[in-house]
């Protein structure tokens, strides 16, 4: 742009001499932008190399006009990642004058002779144009303005490139001479502290919890100054902030994420197990005017009436003992029990369902890892038709696991297999208690009914509730 991009260089260095600017040493040049895409914006929508180098230079030309730009793009990404990367490489010294945009703050930043100027509002202007960008070729995004959940800065990137490649190199040597090693990746202190943080806070319901489970576990101190969490890798003499970590290990995060832990827990009522049903030796009453076995046998209707005078005896002692003063107050009784039984079937049902999209999501989690790696080398080769053929399976499987995760997710972040096989044993523990429960609530009603038809039997009532009965199973 502005330029022949073969002798780029010495153009900007005649410019920067024509100004008389970028001379000395400590002078910035140039300012390098990337635009980097997604993977899966080339498998779900079919990003191509040419179709980002033509979105790179309208996103040049649109931000940095009247600058000699050189706009470079290649499809293999960062570390054979498979993403489409496109670099923006400007000189610093602008070489045109430029109608003045929005963005501009200076009347000075649209005029030739004069250098980019980057604040931290044009910064901002940038990465909201290149959100839009994205979006309105429905390209995958994230969002760049927010802070990042896991804050990764360019020293820590390189360190841990730098760390990997020096472990690498030992693990080879290691493993010409038959050792295997113990680790084969590595881990800088503050991955170490994000993913211990992560696993603690994934149960603690109070930061007390929290702050016991990282010391115990990891060896690592909390410390709390200024309303901020603050943490002591166990090789380290500093403490690093949560917010050097990411927004996910700040204070207000993690305490948000301990009260859903113990809104999870409460979940499961404390008192289930409680309503404790022990069932009585109550029997149901007979009605001699509808038993035509007790009409037909004199001797058959005098045991009946034996036993039912025992029933009554029993029925009046219950409705004593538990305090039923009236039959409206009994009815009332069986009537809460019914709604109570009914509840808890609901509630029974419900976990039974989320019990099942649990199993359903841990088994295409595990389908979708088991898969990852053959579908990354698909990405990677340069004869997809060919990579496909031979390995149809594993791409198809990784494919509808992929989209069952995504759909079920929402958009959001995929939960791993700890999470979900730690939710499993939840909904488990909980399905097995409103299972107990249910059964308790369901025998108790069950003996409420018996007492309540035995008490309508004793009231005269038998013969005018059973009579409709009869006629209706008849019809």
């Amino acid at each position: 742009m502005n330029c022949d991009p073969f002798t780029f260089d010495m153009e900007c260095k005649e410019l920067n001499e024509q100004y008389r600017k970028n001379q000395t040493f400590d002078e910035i040049k140039s300012h390098h932008y990337i635009l980097s895409f997604d993977p899966k914006d080339v498998s779900e929508n079919g990003l191509t190399g040419e179709r980002s180098q033509q979105l790179g230079l309208e996103y040049a030309r649109k931000n940095f006009p009247g600058h000699q730009a050189l706009v470079c793009t290649h499809t293999d990404g960062n570390n054979k990642s498979g993403n489409i990367h496109v670099h923006i490489v400007i000189n610093s010294l602008r070489k045109h004058d430029v109608e003045r945009q929005d963005f501009m703050e200076r009347p000075c930043d649209s005029r030739a002779g004069y250098k980019h100027h980057l604040t931290k509002d044009y910064l901002t202007y940038l990465k909201q144009d290149v959100m839009d960008l994205c979006r309105r070729e429905q390209l995958h995004q994230v969002d760049l303005l927010s802070p990042a959940e896991k804050k990764m800065t360019d020293r820590e990137y390189y360190a841990r490139r730098r760390g990997q490649k020096k472990m690498d190199e030992l693990n080879q040597k290691m493993t010409a001479g038959g050792i295997t090693p113990r680790k084969t990746k590595f881990e800088t202190q503050k991955y170490f502290l994000r993913n211990a943080i992560d696993e603690a806070a994934a149960s603690a319901r109070s930061q007390e919890e929290f702050q016991k489970q990282l010391s115990d576990n990891y060896h690592i101190s909390l410390k709390i100054s200024r309303g901020r969490f603050s943490y002591l890798h166990p090789e380290r003499g500093k403490y690093i902030t949560g917010r050097n970590l990411g927004t996910h290990y700040k204070k207000e995060y993690l305490l948000s994420v301990f009260k859903e832990n113990t809104k999870s827990r409460s979940d499961i009522p404390s008192d289930f197990s409680a309503f404790i049903f022990i069932k009585s030796d109550l029997r149901l009453g007979r009605d001699l005017q509808t038993c035509v076995k007790a009409q037909e046998s004199p001797a058959y209707a005098r045991r009946v009436k034996l036993t039912n005078l025992q029933q009554m005896a029993k029925t009046v002692a219950y409705i004593q003992e538990h305090g039923y003063e009236s039959e409206e107050a009994l009815a009332d009784a069986f009537s809460q029990a019914q709604a109570q039984t009914s509840d808890m079937r609901k509630a029974l049902r419900s976990t039974e369902k989320k019990l099942k999209e649990v199993n359903q999501q841990i088994h295409y989690t595990g389908q979708y890892l088991a898969n990852k790696s053959v579908y990354k080398q698909y990405l990677a080769s340069r004869n997809k038709k060919q990579f496909r053929q031979e390995h149809g399976a594993e791409i198809a499987l990784y494919e509808a696991a992929r989209k069952f995760l995504k759909d079920s997710a929402g958009g959001g972040k995929l939960p791993s297999i700890k999470l979900l096989k730690e939710e499993k044993a939840k909904l488990t523990e909980l399905k097995n208690r409103q299972y107990e429960t249910y059964q308790n609530l369901r025998g108790y009603e069950k003996e409420l009914k018996t007492v309540k038809t035995n008490v309508e039997i004793i009231l005269g009532k038998g013969q005018d509730r059973q009579e409709p009965e009869r006629e209706t199973s008849r019809s």
